[in-house]
């Protein structure tokens, strides 16, 4: 008799022990990776950093983020198959270059990880790679906007000041401009490196040899602000048709000051929180209806609150979502500089 209630005991134990784990494993939170092509040194990304962080409050899931330290996107594919090696939940992925990439990726997909592309790369090569969603800014389209406001402004001819020619979308900047104003962006495009110094010294120069060049474009901070101290050695800011994409403190004095006619704004914070938000809704409601899965996050009073609280404005499509472009002007600049480098 005592052998018998012995066993039934361990029964009961065991079988209480399995529900236990059964319990823990439900409520364990989904586990996501995001992984940039950024190096260290980009300190753009920390908006979208942050914006993980917050989404990981507001939806109850735990994102890791990873890049390659220089931005080397042989290492950056490596990260993409030892993502795909752990059995993420969910995947985020920058497309810096297509077919580096496609390899890496396809192993995530492979294994049935849901996969959502951010930032660089097209809609197109989004869809092409398997994932739910783009969610980024057209930079073609991006750059075609600005350039439309500079023939506006009568430019005609234009320096783009690439500092990451290793990203192929990168030139997509550049050739909706020049498209724009009825230019050849290749004659036009300046491979401009990445450091500081190097920068402002090409573009000094690039500018003494073509002195009717009209109008300046830079394609992010890194490359933003060097150019404004060319600019200023050589006289001419504020003079010089000057406009950047994206967002610093830096730029925002330039807009200020009159220096900088605009700021072509991605919404970062939109790359970083939306992307997490919808694998959070992808493993809750089991769902990869792009449809489906817009109407649940713009359900979310918590996801409305932070649109209004940093002026944020999506754009929904009927499979992606778009972060940009949106214009920073001198009317707007006060309000975007209060968040600058944090959630905008």
């Amino acid at each position: 008799m005592k052998t018998i209630l012995n066993k039934r005991a361990l029964r009961t134990l065991v079988a209480s022990l399995s529900l236990s784990f059964a319990t823990l494993a439900v409520a364990a939170p989904p586990h996501l990776v995001l992984i940039s092509h950024a190096p260290d040194s980009d300190t753009w990304w920390n908006t979208i950093k942050n914006a993980i962080k917050q989404a990981d409050e507001d939806w109850g899931t735990q994102t890791d983020y990873r890049n390659p330290p220089n931005g080397d996107l042989a290492d950056m594919s490596r990260l993409v198959e030892q993502a795909a090696a752990r059995n993420y939940d969910g995947v985020i992925v920058s497309i810096a270059d297509f077919d580096v990439l496609k390899g890496a990726i396809a192993k995530v997909t492979a294994k049935k990880i849901p996969l959502v592309t951010i930032n660089s790369g097209t809609e197109q090569q989004s869809a092409e790679l398997g994932a739910i969603m783009h969610v980024g800014q057209p930079e073609y389209g991006a750059g075609k906007a600005a350039g439309e406001k500079a023939k506006a402004d009568g430019v005609t001819s234009f320096l783009c000041v690439n500092h990451y020619a290793t990203n192929p979308a990168s030139f997509e900047r550049c050739r909706g401009f020049a498209d724009a104003i009825g230019v050849d962006y290749r004659r036009s495009t300046l491979d401009a490196g990445t450091d500081p110094v190097g920068i402002e010294a090409k573009v000094e120069a690039y500018l003494r040899n073509h002195p009717s060049t009209q109008g300046v474009l830079a394609l992010g901070p890194d490359s933003a602000t060097p150019t404004m101290k060319a600019l200023e050695k050589m006289g001419l800011a504020g003079k010089t048709w000057f406009a950047t994409f994206d967002f610093s403190t830096d730029i925002a004095k330039g807009i200020q000051n009159g220096e900088i006619k605009f700021a072509i704004d991605q919404q970062p914070y939109l790359q970083g929180y939306i992307p997490v938000a919808v694998l959070a809704i992808v493993n809750r409601d089991h769902t990869t209806d792009p449809v489906k899965i817009r109407e649940a996050l713009q359900a979310s009073p918590k996801f409305q609150k932070r649109l209004e609280t940093y002026g944020l404005a999506p754009s929904y499509g009927p499979r992606n979502i778009g972060s940009g472009p949106g214009f920073i002007t001198k009317d707007n600049v006060d309000k975007v500089l209060k968040y600058a480098g944090q959630y905008r």
